[in-house]
């Protein structure tokens, strides 16, 4: 079974391969912000666009890529099972596979099985009692999952300056056709869809000391921005560590949220997160058969890790355009660089040399900002508060509707373009976003053919 699987995911390397452009047929500078990620940047514009590896591993770290791709493409199944390797799928569970959630390694959308999960707290930051701290809408056979996810949506109208109209849609949430039980009244919940995955080995290496520069948590120089840190404990180190990834910056680290995701969202037991991931009121579901103590063993998830470490980041496009470079003067001069930082040079941490000193333009700041009330899930995480987001990084927001067919942003969802995004802009955002709202009809057309460049 490991031979064919091998054999397959060679067969899928050549075509890939055959596809991919290298960098200097392209470009003579490594270092230009055509290339977003310098050497890591690739060359496509084609659905798989987030789905290549970098350049410049080794023999054996492009081996591992291959490998963690499939354990991170392909289903996981329910024990007992002739597929030794993938099963222990469950009991509970949102996702039967990791691109269930990223699909070609992009962005979930705002559906059930789609790639949106409910958090759950309720005060005290403690998992709910009965349901745990995340809600589960999948199960294996004979199993009840935990209920179902209902969206409702409420079209709000809105006017810019100039007279245009524009409609944003509020979701509602809510849990319905329970079978464990009555929810706790006060339960805090958090809608989260996936993220793409590009670049994350780049942003994971960048010097805390570079992203605490942008820090400003008490507003010292009165631009109404104040970017905060959130400092989390990190399950693979076992130390307090910057928040970097997931919606709040609540992860410190590729490792912790790759494991937290096979536990959390497949109910996939690793070394480091080795509890079934349903709550002792659900002590039953303890009697069924599983994968053992450990479902994925720690070589295999090293090597799932390693790929989400080293995908590619695709090239600009278009930059040179006139109206392009007229929007990317007026995203730094509605402040929108503030919490979107353009660029950085990445630090020397690992053993993937080719993500070390390479300059990036992520265009975030990796910290969570204040985004007001109509944002808020009210639910702290971290040092994170109810109103707190991590400003999420630009990069391939072009290419969301070419990979995975839709442009569903923000933290659930709602917005349905890269423009409502902006409009439900508010608390350190507001006055970008008025001042996005004051702008002429072909200025507001100009940012938004820049941020579909990126």
């Amino acid at each position: 079974m490991r031979n064919s699987i091998l054999i397959s995911i060679f067969s899928l390397t050549i075509i890939l391969i055959a596809c991919k452009k290298e960098v200097g047929e392209y470009y003579s500078s490594s270092y230009s912000e055509v290339l977003p990620a310098g050497n890591c940047t690739v060359f496509d514009q084609s659905s798989l666009a987030f789905s290549y590896k970098i350049n410049g591993m080794t023999t054996d770290q492009n081996l591992d890529f291959f490998v963690g791709n499939s354990f991170f493409n392909q289903n996981w199944v329910e024990s007992p099972s002739s597929t030794t390797a993938r099963d222990g799928l469950g009991p509970l569970f949102n996702a039967r596979s990791c691109s269930s959630c990223h699909f070609r390694d992009g962005r979930g959308a705002p559906f059930s099985g789609e790639g949106l999960l409910l958090r759950l707290s309720v005060a005290g930051g403690n998992p709910e009692v009965t349901y745990g701290g995340q809600f589960q809408d999948g199960a294996i056979s004979n199993v009840s999952p935990e209920g179902n996810i209902s969206i409702t949506y409420t079209e709000i109208p809105g006017t810019f300056n100039d007279g245009v109209q524009y409609s944003l849609r509020h979701p509602n949430y809510n849990m319905v056709n329970l079978n464990y039980g009555a929810i706790d009244p006060g339960v805090m919940v958090s809608p989260r869809v996936g993220n793409q995955m590009i670049g994350l080995g780049l942003l994971e290496i960048i010097e805390e000391s570079d992203i605490l520069s942008h820090a400003d948590e008490a507003d010292a120089d009165g631009d109404g921005i104040s970017g905060k840190a959130n400092y989390v404990m990190d399950a693979y180190s076992g130390s307090i560590s910057l928040g970097r990834f997931g919606w709040k910056a609540n992860t410190p680290s590729i490792n912790t949220q790759v494991a937290a995701a096979f536990n959390g969202d497949l109910g996939i037991k690793t070394n480091l997160f080795s509890s079934e991931n349903h709550t002792s009121n659900q002590s039953n579901l303890d009697l069924l058969a599983n994968g053992g103590i450990v479902e994925i063993n720690d070589e295999d998830l090293d090597k799932v890790v390693l790929y989400c470490r080293t995908l590619g980041v695709p090239a600009r496009r278009n930059s040179n355009e006139y109206n392009i470079q007229k929007g990317s003067n007026i995203f730094n001069s509605l402040n929108c660089n503030k919490c979107h930082v353009e660029s950085y040079v990445t630090g020397t941490a690992g053993d993937i040399e080719p993500l070390k000193n390479v300059r990036i333009y992520p265009y975030t700041d990796l910290l969570v900002h204040d985004m007001g009330p109509e944002l808020a899930d009210n639910r702290p995480d971290g040092l994170a508060n109810g109103n707190e987001w991590r400003t999420p990084p630009l990069w391939g927001i072009g290419l969301f509707k070419t990979v995975n067919n839709h442009t569903f942003l923000l933290h659930d969802g709602r917005a349905r373009s890269v423009e409502e995004a902006i409009l439900w802009h508010g608390g350190e955002g507001e006055a970008s976003k008025n001042a996005y709202k004051n702008l002429p009809a072909i200025e507001r057309s100009y940012l938004l053919e820049f941020l579909n460049s990126l």
